[in-house]
C-alpha cells in the first residue's frame, strides 16, 4: 500500500500529529487533514502549500518559533528538529567569512523585523542564502511578511512531500523483509 493511502486513511489525530512536524501552526494540519483523502502526493503537497499561503500572520509566527536560525544546528530529536537538520545540510560547506556574515545579518534581520529569518535553505548554496537575506532586509515590513509565508509555505511542502515518502519508503522496506522472509 502507498504512503498517500496510509495518510488519507489514517485516524484524523494521528494525521494531525504527522503533519505537526511539518509545520507548527495551530490551524495547518487540521485544514490539510480535512481535505483528505487527496488523489496523488501532488495535490497533498499542493494544498499543504495553499492552507500556509492562507494562514493569517499570528499563526504565521507561531510557525516560525519552531524554526532555528539558518546555520545553526537544532537540537533535540523532534521530527521538526530532524527535517531542519536535514534540509540546512548545505550550511556546512559556508566557510568563515560566510558564516560571520549570515551571524550579521541574522542580528540585522532579527534586530528590523523581531523574527527569525525564514528561507528555503534547501538547493541553495549559502552564499545564496546570504544573499536573500541581504535583499530582504530591504523589504517593507509587509512585503517581507509576503516572503516570509512563501518561504514557510516551501519548507511546509518539502517536508510534506518528505513526510510521505518516508512512509512509503518504510512501507516498501517492511514489504521487501516480508517477501524475504517468505522465500526463506
Amino acid at each position: 500500500m502507498a504512503a498517500l493511502d496510509d495518510f488519507n486513511a489514517e485516524p484524523a489525530d494521528r494525521a494531525v500529529q504527522a503533519l505537526r512536524a511539518c509545520n507548527a501552526a495551530p490551524r495547518f494540519a487540521a485544514q490539510v487533514v480535512a481535505g483528505r483523502p487527496y488523489p496523488d502526493v501532488d495535490a497533498l503537497v499542493a494544498r499543504a502549500e495553499d492552507v500556509v499561503r492562507g494562514l493569517p500572520w499570528d499563526e504565521v509566527v507561531l510557525a516560525l518559533t519552531v524554526h532555528p536560525r539558518i546555520g545553526d544546528r537544532p537540537e533535540g530529536s523532534s521530527a521538526e528538529a530532524e527535517a531542519s537538520r536535514r534540509q540546512q545540510s548545505s550550511m556546512g560547506g559556508a566557510d568563515d567569512a560566510t558564516r560571520a556574515a549570515l551571524a550579521e545579518g541574522h542580528r540585522d534581520y532579527e534586530e528590523r523585523f523581531d523574527q527569525v529569518f525564514l528561507i528555503r535553505v534547501a538547493g541553495r548554496s549559502p552564499e545564496e542564502v546570504l544573499a536573500e537575506l541581504r535583499r530582504r532586509l530591504g523589504n517593507d515590513e509587509e512585503t517581507e511578511r509576503a516572503e516570509v509565508t512563501g518561504q514557510l509555505a516551501e519548507i511546509t511542502a518539502l517536508r510534506v512531500r518528505e513526510l510521505v515518502a518516508d512512509a512509503t519508503a518504510t512501507g516498501e522496506r517492511a514489504s521487501q523483509r516480508d517477501t524475504e522472509a517468505d522465500r526463506e
